[in-house]
């Protein structure tokens, strides 16, 4: 492995960070170089990290605190793949970042953080010092009859070939803890009886102990009459409900959406609240307790959160109702409100008039998740997006959605039809006042918002088409400079042919991607379906089927 990079610790926070210095340090040639070169590179105040999907609960996708990479640095001749780590398994959550983490015995590191289907989450040097982990923990135990799910078990071929550790998780900066949801299967050794379980771990940053008492068993009960119901409840089934989206962290507590693995009945659109600093299950929403279905995938983004702490989702097909108490809400927007003791509360919602057609085609509505655009200077202030199977992008005012109307969608801010090729299984990005979005086997399209809406047709694309499920982009930036698009083709995810790393300017003219270089030297690991790009501190960060891949500035 070559190894380059460097520590550049930050800022403090709590005991695990250290105020940050510019240092220069030595840097490894990656293949076909030799020898070593020295870097000065210089330390940027107030970036804590990448902490959550898509760097913020509003699921934009921008890390506006990138001031080594440029338009200008990144090319083939001056950047490319720098290093890599091997992991146990599929890495379909986004890698997650935090500056100085103090390490006991071991001093301070810049950690990038990986879970993997192999249910392990590993922290490496994310510079490439250390060539080995900084710690890896694992959630099985074969000896014990405690393994991972085989895809099999879910009847479903979207996840193979096992399931184990499938969103990303969030990182609270102040307690120095690492959430995540794992999925195992229990196999008794004296009765061979097989259970399935998911639970909601709490790993310290410095060394992936167990905290907070954690982990915590996932097996709540809901009220309804529904799917898998029994005398009036349901109980939670943790082999069908697969548990797609990110995490979300949103004023003290710790939201998990879930789902299905391949529309497997029975299942629901749940959300979970735990107490992030008890780790007490505080209360349920069921999107469909009467019906079935209303998953919530989001293809991987986690609920969307406001700064009232407002959560937002977007639900696939499933039952939908006009209940005055929201029994079911299947492919719909819902803002929800949670509040201590009394739990959830549907605020408002949208449902577009043709629901029921998008419901039996199987056209889920709500596969790019919720975006929370920035406050507008007019009415409405408060803008939500989303997009589904249907290849129709969705603009509401997340005040007042607007419920359903059985004729049409003039209840809401904009239903653009048309703009894009096809249906969409991607998440959007979103900076200074450009949407970014991408369809399967289309082009990646920005949309430039214009007194509140978004245009017809797209303001740019890509010079490329990126094949099926489309590309999930991400975005740095120096504040409002130097803003890089980055995305990564996954096209090959079913034959385990490489992923590609694209990175494009803000009018998505292309400046790199990793097939440039000659032999091979930035080819990356296989593809992994819906995964996302991590940018910090100068470098781009990859999950793949084998290894997670990190590129940077090329030393010289």
């Amino acid at each position: 492995m070559e190894i380059s990079g460097t520590i550049r610790s930050r800022r403090a926070l709590m005991a695990v960070f250290v105020t940050a210095l510019a240092v220069t340090t030595l840097v490894g040639i990656p293949a076909g170089g030799a020898g070593w070169a020295q870097v000065t590179r210089p330390a940027a105040a107030a970036f804590t990290g990448v902490l959550t999907f898509h760097n913020d609960n509003a699921r934009d996708g921008v890390n506006s605190l990138e001031t080594m990479l440029t338009p200008a640095n990144v090319n083939s001749a001056q950047f490319g793949k720098v290093f890599s780590f091997p992991v146990d398994g599929y890495v379909y959550a986004q890698p997650l970042y935090v500056p100085g983490v103090k390490i006991p015995g071991n001093g301070v590191h810049n950690v990038v953080y990986v879970a993997t289907e192999h249910d392990s989450v590993y922290a490496f040097d994310a510079d490439g010092l250390v060539s080995t982990p900084l710690w890896q923990i694992s959630f099985i135990n074969p000896a014990k009859g405690i393994t991972t799910v085989p895809s099999s078990d879910t009847r479903s071929g979207d996840i193979v070939p096992e399931v184990g550790i499938t969103s990303t998780p969030v990182i609270d900066p102040t307690s120095g803890i690492l959430y995540v949801v794992a999925l195992t299967k229990v196999i008794n050794a004296t009765t061979h009886g097989v259970s399935y379980q998911q639970k909601l771990h709490a790993l310290a940053l410095t060394t992936g102990a167990e905290r907070l008492g954690g982990p915590r068993l996932i097996d709540p009960l809901t009220r309804g009459t529904g799917a898998g119901s029994y005398d009036g409840q349901i109980p939670f089934n943790a082999l069908s409900q697969g548990q797609r989206a990110g995490l979300l962290l949103s004023k003290g507590v710790i939201y998990i959406a879930f789902a299905s693995h391949g529309d497997n009945p029975p299942y629901h659109g749940l959300v979970i609240a735990y107490d992030a600093t008890r780790l007490t299950k505080l209360g349920v929403f069921d999107d469909t307790p009467d019906g079935s279905d209303g998953g919530i995938w989001q293809s991987g983004n986690g609920p969307a959160a406001d700064a009232q702490g407002r959560i937002y989702v977007a639900s696939g097909n499933g039952t939908f109702d006009l209940s005055p108490d929201h029994r079911g809400l299947g492919d719909s927007i819902i803002e929800l409100s949670f509040s201590r003791p009394f739990g959830f509360s549907v605020k408002t919602y949208f449902t577009p008039y043709d629901q029921a057609y998008l419901s039996d085609k199987d056209s889920d509505f709500g596969d790019a998740g919720v975006l929370l655009l920035p406050d507008q200077p007019t009415a409405p202030v408060h803008l939500a997006v989303t997009a589904g199977k249907d290849g129709v992008i969705y603009l509401v005012d997340r005040d007042k959605m607007g419920g359903y109307n059985p004729s049409n969608n003039d209840q809401i801010v904009q239903a653009l039809s048309g703009a894009l090729a096809g249906g969409v299984w991607a998440v959007p990005a979103f900076f200074s006042n450009t949407m970014y979005l991408d369809s399967a086997n289309d082009f990646l399209k920005g949309f430039t918002l214009s007194s509140g809406q978004f245009p017809s047709t797209a303001t740019m694309q890509t010079p490329v088409a990126f094949s099926f499920p489309g590309t999930s982009p991400s975005i740095s930036a120096n504040g409002s400079l130097d803003a890089i698009v980055w995305t990564l083709n996954n096209g090959g995810y079913a034959s385990g042919s490489p992923t590609v790393l694209y990175a494009f300017d803000t009018n998505l003219n292309e400046l790199y991607d990793s097939t440039q270089a000659s032999n091979n030297r930035d080819q990356a690991g296989g593809a992994v379906k819906f995964t996302v790009p991590t940018i910090a501190n100068g470098r781009v960060y990859v999950g793949t089927e084998t290894e997670l891949d990190v590129y940077g500035l090329l030393p010289g």
